[in-house]
């Protein structure tokens, strides 16, 4: 890799620094440095690209990757900051057109200062036993109920029970559920010490699962999914609001 990301935090915001010339082949792994940082969930994902150079301009497709899966879930904005001249031209040419730019960090941050809107969230830690699946949906019902989503309340109750069975059953590991309310979007996930993937795998056929929970889920959600974090997964769904 001739690319290196190094992450720091910045109040509620990941600044995750790139430096090296970049190229086809480091696309695999900034995408899972990238995915890792989205699987914290941060307020705002600033991409710092002030000591990046672009030694091949189609490598900058791998953001567009990143943005699209920053959409579907967790919400968080992406914002990149502070690239030469030459990779500024080539991240706003129409290819890349979408991509939001800023001169320096510092602007990044005052953007989103003044654009920032609290997203209401609430997270519990789980013990992997198999009461947990009774007190998540409990946390569901509450969160529905209190963010007046009532129609929500049967899908995201099935939907927390299924992942935080999937953690109790596979994973077996500390656990932590995460709701969060979006502008089009219910948010509910949930994170384990597991790097497996959940069971069965993501592109498997769901009928081969020992059960129906995840059938639900795909039919259930918006969309889901699963990413790596620093210490495990998260598994993710997405309820649109109506």
């Amino acid at each position: 890799m001739t690319v290196r990301c190094e992450v720091n935090g910045d109040g509620s915001s990941l600044v995750a620094a790139l430096s090296g010339g970049l190229r086809l082949a480091d696309g695999s792994a900034i995408r899972e440095h990238l995915l890792k940082c989205l699987a914290e969930q941060p307020d705002a994902l600033l991409i710092d690209l002030s000591a990046m150079t672009v030694d091949q301009p189609l490598a900058l497709s791998i953001f567009k990757v990143v943005l699209r899966q920053a959409a579907r879930w967790p919400g968080t904005p992406i914002l990149f900051c502070a690239p030469c001249p030459r990779t500024r031209r080539l991240l706003s040419t129409a290819a890349n057109h979408r991509l939001p730019l800023y001169p320096s960090v510092e602007a990044a941050l005052t953007h989103l200062h003044d654009q920032r809107r609290t997203v209401p969230s609430i997270s519990e830690e789980l013990l992997p036993v198999a009461g947990s699946t009774r007190h998540a949906r409990d946390i569901a019902t509450e969160v529905c109920v209190r963010w007046e989503l009532s129609d929500l309340i049967a899908p995201a109750s099935l939907i927390v029970t299924e992942l935080v069975a999937n953690v109790v059953d596979h994973a077996r590991t500390m656990m932590t559920l995460r709701l969060s309310l979006r502008e089009r979007y219910l948010n509910i996930a949930v994170r384990d010490g597991s790097p497996q993937p959940p069971a069965p795998a993501l592109g498997m056929p769901l009928e081969a699962a020992s059960g129906r929970g995840l059938l639900l889920v795909n039919e259930l959600a918006y969309s889901w999914g699963y990413l790596p974090s620093t210490t495990g997964k998260v598994v993710w769904a997405a309820l649109r609001r109506v």
